[in-house]
This record gives C-alpha cells, structure tokens and sequence, in this order.
C-alpha cells in the first residue's frame, strides 16, 4: 500500500504544479530560477520524451493503459518483496498516470522545467518525467543486483 501512496504522491506535485504553470504563465513565458542553469518555462507537448510521436493521442491512450495495467500487477506481485523493486514501480506509475491525464483532459502535457547543463540545452520536462526517468532508473538498479545476486548463487 505505501508503494501506492509514493505514485499518489508523485501524481499531486506533477498535477499542482503543471496547473500552477498552466494558469499563471503564457506558454513560451520564462521565469529564472539559477542563471544559465534552471528555469521554469512554460511549454506543452502533444508526444512523448523530446517531442516525437507528436499529435499520436491514441498511442500513448494505449501504451499508458497497457504499462499502468501491468505496473500494477508487478506492484501486487513482486513489490513486497523489494522495496527498490516497489519505489521504482511507484515512481513510474505516478509519472505514467501523471502525463497521461494531462493527454486525456488538456491534450498535451504540460512541461516546464528548463534546464542547461554544462551548456547543454536539455528539453524541457515535468514531475511526471522525472519520476519515470528516476523510476527506471531504479529499476535497472534492480536488475544490476539481481543479476550479481544470481551470479553469486551459481558460484
């Protein structure tokens, strides 16, 4: 259950703060958080990660269902024996549920944080995206232990 309470969580801040952005800048508006490193920039995005597949609704209506539908059963399944296996499945259903309503309600996603790192223009992004990104992250973690934990069981 508190794996639940982490995407519930996630799926809050991202909606909070993309409604924040949404109703209180113009899109392309750009507030400075840390020159030349952070901002706020108000943007939308009808695609995914980096703006392709842009205008397919119907694709990410599917995928988003297919991958929260089989989230949630890993989340029954496997979750309570491993709770990086749990945050990471939390982290990606919040995000997951997070964009998606976004698509279904606004039909676009709302994404505003703007970031240049070591003068790389990196694309702009939400809550949402951030906890996948962090949520898979974690899981390839997983995998790496499991994957020595089962090399030391077969020595």
């Amino acid at each position: 259950m508190r794996y639940y309470f982490i995407a519930l969580v996630v799926l809050i801040i991202d909606q909070i703060s993309k409604w924040i952005i949404d109703t209180q800048m113009a899109i392309g508006e750009r507030i400075t958080l840390i020159d030349h490193v952070l901002y706020f920039t108000s943007h939308r995005n009808k695609g995914a990660a980096f703006g392709i597949l842009q205008g397919q609704m119907w694709f990410f209506y599917i995928i988003t269902l297919i991958v929260i539908v089989g989230i949630v059963y890993y989340m029954q399944k496997e979750a309570k024996n491993s709770a990086l296996f749990g945050v990471s499945l939390a982290l990606i259903l919040g995000g997951a549920i997070g964009n998606f309503i976004d698509r279904l309600f606004r039909g676009e996603v709302v994404d505003f944080v703007d970031t240049y790192i070591f003068g790389y223009d990196f694309a702009i992004f939400n809550v949402a995206d951030a906890a996948l990104c962090i949520g898979v992250a974690l899981l390839f973690i997983k995998m790496i232990q499991d994957e020595r934990q089962q090399k030391k069981e077969q020595k």
